[in-house]
C-alpha cells in the first residue's frame, strides 16, 4: 500500500528503508490530520502542543524549557509563544528568580480552549481508528525500541 500511497515504482533497497520512508510518510499523514483538528480553534498543531507542555507544569516554564519539551524540535518557540500571547493563551512575565529569564503560563482562556479540545479528544483517536488497543501497543512498543536502541 505504500507504494501506491507515494507512487513508488521502485522497489526500495530493503525492508528497513521502506520502514523509514513509512514511517516520515505516516507522521506527516498523522500531522496533517491533527493540523485540521485543531485549525478548529485557530491554533497550530505546534501551539497547541506548547499549549498542552504549559498545561501539564507545575511550575512556569522559560522559552528553552518549553523548546526542550516540544515533539517538533525544530519550531521556534518564541515565535509560538508570543503568538500565544497574542491570542491571550498563554501569560509572560520576567522571572521573579532571573530578570533575565521569561516565566511562561497557560492562561485560563488557553485552559479553556484546550478542554474544548480535550472534549473532542475521540476525533484525535479516530485517526488511527483502524487500529486495535493492542496494535497500537505494540507500534508504541516498537517506536519506543526504534528510538532507546
Amino acid at each position: 500500500m505504500l507504494y501506491n500511497d507515494i507512487q513508488q515504482i521502485k522497489n526500495f533497497r530493503n525492508e528497513y528503508h521502506k520502514t523509514i520512508v513509512n514511517i516520515q510518510f505516516t507522521s506527516n499523514w498523522i500531522l496533517e490530520r491533527v493540523k485540521i483538528f485543531v485549525e478548529q480553534k485557530d491554533i497550530t498543531p505546534q501551539q497547541y502542543n506548547i499549549l498542552r507542555i504549559l498545561r501539564g507544569s507545575i511550575h512556569p516554564l522559560s522559552t528553552q524549557q518549553i523548546r526542550d519539551r516540544m515533539l517538533d524540535k525544530m519550531s521556534d518557540a518564541s515565535r509560538l509563544v508570543d503568538r500565544l500571547v497574542k491570542k491571550e493563551l498563554v501569560l509572560k512575565k520576567v522571572s521573579n528568580i532571573d530578570k533575565r529569564l521569561v516565566d511562561i503560563t497557560i492562561s485560563e482562556k488557553g485552559l479553556e480552549l484546550l478542554k474544548e479540545l480535550d472534549e473532542k479528544n475521540k476525533e484525535l483517536d479516530n485517526i488511527i481508528h483502524n487500529l486495535s488497543e493492542e496494535e497500537a501497543t505494540t507500534i508504541n512498543n516498537l517506536l519506543d525500541k526504534i528510538r532507546h536502541n
